[in-house]
């Protein structure tokens, strides 16, 4: 099934989410949603014993969930357990938590903004734009990123189009654009920045976010100009759109005396 994968935020802790365009409907990830729920600090030893006593009592509700690829604490996509928002409003009931109700107020708020999302494309902008103020980022960081997000759909549709599949090509390509041009790999760069299941371009500085715009927008370009046809000419046409925004680097490095990638984590540091 097409899905988008998002980060939703619930009282400051972050919930994997997919969006699935065929159903139009929500998974959530049942991990985030019990470490949410718990503050367990061991959410998927909590979901395996949940799912034993389920079983013990009869309960089809662990039966009936599904998995889907999402991205983990590495960076890859790994496969974890989801549930829909009825499954979650039922698996919320066997989950002793006063944020219970708060909680179930949110999951139809997630699913009243999609909707009025899917009528109104602006207030994607909107709301993202209200997360990342709740979130403690600064405005100025806030319309780097948003920008950054253009960016970034303008690319993958042209990935699209070019007939090339979201998931591993996806990642391989991004792979190649983010070592190009910062001289780390994807998982390097998180590495760098003590990074686990947060996203990359949330934690980087206004200098890093605008050196990745210009690579990936780059890569669009020579991608439209070039006509690449198979995977393996992505592949070069990505490494040449990194290659544009290492020289931008280098020279700013040369001329500052100070290294843009960092381990600046743009929440904490440019509040």
């Amino acid at each position: 099934m097409p899905v988008n994968n998002t980060i939703q935020v619930f009282d400051a802790t972050q919930v994997r989410t997919a969006w699935d365009a065929d159903q139009e409907k929500w998974f959530f990830s049942i991990i985030d949603v019990i470490a949410a729920l718990t503050g367990s600090p061991r959410p998927r030893k909590y979901w395996n014993a949940l799912k034993t006593k389920l079983k013990e009592e009869g309960s089809e509700l662990s039966h009936n969930m599904g998995q889907l690829k999402m991205p983990a604490e590495d960076g890859k996509m790994r496969v974890t357990d989801v549930a829909d928002t009825e499954q979650l409003f039922r698996l919320i009931q066997s989950i002793p938590s006063p944020k219970a109700e708060p909680f179930k107020q949110w999951l139809a708020q997630v699913g009243r903004e999609r909707l009025d999302e899917m009528q109104d494309p602006e207030l994607t902008i909107d709301r993202a734009l209200e997360q990342y103020l709740r979130l403690g980022y600064s405005k100025n960081w806030i319309n780097q990123r948003l920008k950054s997000i253009e960016v970034r759909k303008e690319l993958t549709d042209e990935w699209k189009r070019r007939g090339l599949k979201e998931g591993v090509q996806f990642a391989t390509l991004t792979d190649i654009i983010t070592k190009a041009w910062s001289g780390n790999s994807t998982k390097e760069y998180k590495v760098l920045k003590g990074l686990k299941k947060e996203n990359l371009r949330d934690n980087m500085t206004n200098t890093e976010l605008i050196l990745n715009m210009l690579a990936e927008a780059s890569t669009k370009d020579i991608s439209q100009a070039t006509d690449p046809e198979t995977f393996e000419d992505s592949k070069e046409v990505a490494r040449q759109g990194g290659n544009v925004a290492k020289v931008a680097r280098l020279e700013l490095e040369a001329r500052t005396g100070k290294k843009v990638v960092s381990r600046l984590n743009a929440r904490k540091a440019l509040k």
